[in-house]
């Protein structure tokens, strides 16, 4: 047994019959570049020789009696890989909308609990003569960047890699705790409680005294606080029902207003996204005065943890600055915002805010999130925040599943009771792309964020363009 940390608990106490807490990921790919054809048996092959390169693909969930502590993991005794490695075929014509509807389903069905927590589905019938990889895995087991780097061991840097050393997989079932073996586990668990909440709570005055000092002498507004973030229409309670869309845009062209502006790759996507988002609420009737404020994931993962899985995160809340009509100020106003989200988790240290994880009560957790789906509370409170937007840094050359070559690399998180929308990108080769993920009844026209994407960011461009011309031929006004 391997006990799951607070983090990742807490991934398995918010799930509902709403909240769906797995993260998704889409790899579009080219099969004429596969030596030798390519096909679903090769796919499952692949996923048969490569399993022990990463523990969570044959984890299965095992939960405390009555919730008295944090699940465990347990090699699953029942493992079968057929269950976890599925196809499915478009329609015709099969393509970007007919492969997001199929997405959006899938995104929609929740992993069964009984089994480890992954699916992959091999979709054919894209046109172009194009496929997909649906891979589905539980925020339980992996975070985004860990994520990218467990579906990695799927992936090759070339079509035709050297036949793979015959490493010897030592893997082996357990057998299902019975409830006395769960027991024993959660009183070591409840009896280490009061120590981790003590120290947590010494940590947090210390990094309470800091940051208030820090905001009396620093003359910057601060980050804003939960529960501040103004009302739209994907900020209420969802359904279980999923939408989805993708794009992409040139990272060359997000490097270029980086350097020009002299912010980060970072600032530059939360702006993209700020943009798309005023744009789709200006188009709807409903921007708010206030700004919206964004849910940024922060990753804590060290190179030494690679494979790891779980989850290894903090988060910051900032301003989107979405009440600023002009592109630039509206960059500014990010960046300037970003820049003091990120002094304040210095001062408070980002394992101040998962030490908490480690001491909650499970089954108070599982009742709470269950209550506020049930009872619909984001109908009638201000979001905690407004939009979750997560930036994962992707690998910078092609890569090749079973020699098919990866064209489009699509991540997609999941979407919570009143924060109806996931704005999640992955670089690739050259490539920002963007992954969107929401809930099918508040964002119906998540189809057209893409497009709002690269809209901001040609708005941004263009500025940076006519301004180089300027500097080259002061002439030009």
């Amino acid at each position: 047994m391997q006990r799951l940390s607070g983090v990742d608990s807490m991934f398995v106490y918010m799930e509902t019959p709403t909240n769906h807490m797995h993260l998704t990921g889409v790899f579009l790919l080219d099969p004429t570049t596969a030596p030798a054809g390519f096909s679903f048996a090769k796919v499952r092959a692949m996923v048969a020789r490569r399993l022990h390169y990463a523990a969570p693909f044959r984890r299965r969930l095992v939960e405390m009696p009555f919730r008295l502590a944090h699940p465990v993991w347990i090699e699953d005794p029942e493992f079968d890989l057929d269950y976890h490695v599925r196809r499915a075929c478009l329609p015709s014509p099969g393509g970007r909308s007919e492969l997001e509807e199929l997405v959006g389903q899938m995104v929609g069905q929740p992993l069964d609990r009984r089994r480890p927590l992954w699916e992959i589905c091999l979709v054919e019938g894209l046109e172009g003569g194009l496929q997909a990889i649906v891979v589905k895995m539980h925020h339980a087991a992996i975070d985004g960047v860990s994520g990218a780097e467990l579906t990695a061991s799927w992936l090759d840097p070339e079509p035709d890699p050297p036949p793979e050393l015959d490493e010897e997989d030592d893997w082996q079932p357990e057998r299902v705790p019975n409830e006395i073996d769960l027991l024993v586990a959660a009183w070591a668990q409840l009896a280490s409680s009061p120590v981790k909440a003590m120290r947590a709570a010494g940590r947090w005055a210390e990094a309470a005294l800091l940051v208030s000092e820090h905001n009396r002498d620093s003359g910057v507004p601060p980050p804003p606080s939960p529960f501040s973030a103004p009302r739209t229409s994907f900020n209420q309670a969802i359904t279980s029902h999923r939408r989805v869309a993708f794009g992409e845009v040139a990272l060359e062209d997000l490097k270029a207003v980086r350097k020009h502006f002299k912010c980060t790759v970072n600032d530059v996507v939360l702006a993209l996204c700020a943009g798309a988002l005023r744009r789709y609420l200006l188009a709807q009737g409903e921007l708010p005065e206030e700004p919206l404020v964004g849910f940024v994931p922060v990753s804590l993962r060290a190179d030494e943890e690679r494979l790891s899985g779980g989850n290894r995160l903090s988060a910051m809340l900032t301003s989107l600055a979405t009440d600023i009509a002009d592109p630039v100020e509206r960059l500014r106003a990010i960046s300037a915002a970003m820049s003091e989200a990120k002094a304040q988790e210095s001062l408070i240290g980002m394992d101040v805010l998962t030490d908490w994880t480690e001491f909650t009560f499970p089954a108070l957790i599982g009742r709470a999130a269950r209550l506020i789906s049930s009872t619909r509370v984001f109908d009638r409170v201000r979001p905690v925040f407004n939009v979750t937007i997560s930036n994962i840094p992707g690998p910078r050359f092609p890569l090749f599943l079973a020699g098919a070559r990866v064209v489009g690399m699509y991540p997609l998180g999941p979407v919570i009771d009143g924060a109806g929308l996931n704005m999640t990108v992955m670089s690739y080769y050259g490539t920002a792309c963007f992954g969107l993920s929401g809930c099918r009844e508040s964002v119906p026209d998540i189809a057209a964020l893409p497009r709002m994407i690269v809209e901001s960011l040609d708005e941004l461009l263009a500025i940076v363009r006519l301004r180089r011309r300027a500097d080259a031929d002061p002439g030009i006004s």
